[in-house]
């Protein structure tokens, strides 16, 4: 990997200031993901001290009028329109990955055997061949000093960082039941177009590769088992849609993947866990859920109020006994010794930077990131046991691994 500085920036594209040594990022992709991965990057430094400072050197996308645009927008050096140009810069020494899943497999490789590190956008890939193909090319990259991680950003809410701490210290005891539900209503309008999110070759899959892998992962995280075998059902609602730049009345396609997704699982450790996740809900914007129930107490989370937790000690005397809300907003909290004075909440964009947080200390110190393209590989099994048990209408199918 080249230790070779970039250029001066050009003007509006401040370099981060510090004595930290710079380490170049490359991003391929710069719509909604690539848009929140940029915030990350741009304003890590500026909250946090950081043992390395992301200098943000170039991003690809194939329209070079867009990709120059979001170069601007965003705050990046410079504009590439191939993937393998940025992968082959000298100043680049971090790839991210903002592209669909279909050519995360492809440029993950190729990144790792130009010697760079690499984060990807989940879900790790479209199938479990190339999530094993990524994870392999890691594991043999590793070998060379390289570090790879999957962004499975829910995990860096402080919120649930601390839920995390919570289990971890054993306040719920031995845990009985994990439950998921992630719910977005997007698509509940058959006129909208058939985007490649519901493309099977573009997406991998629907609703259960872009909801279900967050809470898949969410659940395993916390819980810290993986899930055995599952049962589950699919449905596409809306089976054709209109091509994109057509009227609603106009040339229609087939929608190739699923709009919701429910499926009960058994974790390795004996725990229950559910899960529903839908983006032809209703209502449901953004609508993570998360509960988990032991044997000395429970937990619940809601994106919607995403600092906030609801804690449940079953010792404590049944007179007293019920859910109270802890807000997470104190500096002990996880991430929030550098931002604002307690009571002065966090957003969604939030997490973007603290996944970039993690990741520069991790490049610093060698340390293997979380969660791991091993993580991710394990996610798109149980993604692909879904799909298996639900096209076999199955009580159960194990979970490949």
């Amino acid at each position: 990997m080249s230790n070779e500085t970039a250029p001066a920036p050009a003007p509006g594209r401040p370099e981060q200031s510090g004595s930290a040594p710079p380490l170049g990022v490359g991003m391929v992709g710069y719509a909604f993901m690539g848009a929140a991965h940029s915030q990350g990057w741009r304003t890590v430094g500026r909250v946090f001290g950081l043992p390395l400072a992301p200098a943000m050197r170039a991003v690809c996308g194939r329209d070079g009028d867009a990709v120059r645009s979001a170069a601007e927008r965003l705050g990046w050096s410079a504009a590439e329109t191939d993937w393998r140009a940025l992968i082959a810069r000298d100043d680049v020494h971090l790839v991210d990955i903002c592209t669909p899943g279909e050519s995360h497999a492809e440029i993950a490789v190729a990144a790792l055997e130009a010697g760079k590190h690499v984060l990807c956008e989940k879900p790790l890939a479209n199938t479990v061949a190339e999530a094993e193909a990524m994870a392999a090319a890691a594991e043999e990259a590793r070998a060379r000093g390289q570090l790879t991680m999957v962004g499975f950003n829910y995990r860096r809410t402080p919120a649930l960082a601390h839920a995390k701490r919570m289990v971890d210290e054993g306040r719920l005891g031995e845990l009985r039941h994990v439950r998921v539900s992630y719910l977005q209503d997007w698509l509940v309008d058959p006129a909208f177009p058939l985007a490649w999110r519901l493309r099977r070759e573009a997406a991998g899959s629907g609703a259960l590769g872009d909801l279900g892998a967050h809470a898949v992962d969410i659940a395993q995280h916390l819980a810290g088992a993986p899930l055995a075998g599952v049962s589950a059902q699919t449905e596409t609602f809306v089976t054709e849609r209109p091509l994109p730049g057509q009227p609603p009345d106009g040339e229609k396609g087939p929608v190739t993947v699923d709009d919701a997704a429910v499926f009960n699982g058994r974790l390795t450790t004996g725990a229950l866990a559910s899960f529903e996740v839908s983006r032809v809900a209703a209502g449901r914007k953004n609508a993570l859920r998360v509960e988990l129930n032991g044997t000395r107490g429970s937990l619940d989370f809601d994106l919607e109020r995403l600092n906030e937790l609801h804690f449940h000690d079953h010792t404590d005397a049944a007179l007293e006994s019920g859910f109270r809300r802890i807000l997470v907003t104190e500096p002990d909290h996880p991430y929030l010794e550098a931002w604002w004075p307690p009571g002065h909440g966090l957003g969604y964009e939030h997490t973007f930077v603290h996944q970039a947080r993690d990741l520069l200390h991790a490049v610093a110190t060698g340390t293997d990131p979380e969660p791991s393209f091993a993580d991710g590989l394990q996610v798109q099994r149980v993604l692909a046991a879904v799909e298996e048990s639900a096209s076999k209408n199955s009580a159960y199918t194990a979970v490949a691994g």
